[in-house]
């Protein structure tokens, strides 16, 4: 089973930017598709991007030409570089493999002045 481990949250001013980082260890990663989801308070988890394993990309509208998602097969690592950050962003970022149902535990990102 894959251990997926996220890093790069934090709190950030509206405008600014992050890159977090999802470390896959324990399957084959090159071959699944991976996404990243959010969860803020009191909504339910919603996609916000993904990517093929042959790197096709899909966005949720709401972070289109803001976030862009990436990843190095070789290191067995996921990104998520997000700028113009907006309040609205805050929320708990998590990397999963839809094939798999496997998540990570998660990594907090608060967007505020």
């Amino acid at each position: 089973q894959a251990q997926l481990v996220e890093s790069g949250g934090g709190l950030v001013q509206p405008g600014g930017s992050l890159r977090l980082s999802c470390v896959a260890s324990g399957s084959t990663f090159r071959f699944y598709a991976m996404a990243w989801y959010r969860q803020a308070p009191g909504n339910q988890r919603e996609l916000v991007a993904l990517i093929t394993s042959g790197g096709t990309t899909n966005y949720a509208d709401s972070v289109k030409g803001r976030f862009t998602i990436s990843r190095d097969s070789a290191n067995g690592t996921l990104y998520l570089q997000m700028n113009d950050l907006k309040p609205e962003d805050t929320a708990v970022y998590y990397c999963m493999i839809p094939a798999r149902n496997y998540w990570g535990q998660g990594t907090q990102v608060t967007v505020s002045s």
